[in-house]
């Protein structure tokens, strides 16, 4: 059984729209004194997913990876305010931008390629 693609890239827009929200919300607060910046997690929770499901055959192990947001406790001042580097939020928020539009246009993709079999066209 292959890996349900629909799935795994609905898994990953709602990552990174979740992770989106996060990286505004630690930019916001770049000048809240004492603010610890946050980051999702969900990297490790799907490469677990798919080890899971291409070792024992489990589709619905994909479906129940899930993401995580985590605090980042570090003590680094790197504002003077708080823990939050407007620079490395403004790569995150790139390379996250990049991800979505991926994911968005391989799942538009996908569906596009369903309609066509269901239509008969065979281009």
């Amino acid at each position: 059984m292959s890996i349900p693609t629909n799935k795994l890239l609905e898994k990953v827009l709602d990552y990174t729209t979740l992770r989106q929200r996060v990286i505004s919300e630690n930019i916001a607060n770049i000048g809240t004194a004492n603010y610890k910046r946050k980051d999702v997690k969900f990297e490790s929770e799907l490469s677990n997913a798919l080890d899971t499901q291409l070792h024992f055959n489990n589709s619905s192990s994909i479906e129940n990876a899930d993401f995580k947001i985590v605090t980042d406790n570090s003590q680094d001042m790197v504002s003077g305010m708080n823990n939050v580097d407007i620079n490395n939020e403004m790569a995150n928020m790139a390379q996250n931008t990049l991800l979505f539009k991926f994911a968005a246009r391989k799942l538009n993709g996908y569906f596009r390629t369903l309609q066509g079999v269901i239509r008969g066209d065979m281009r």
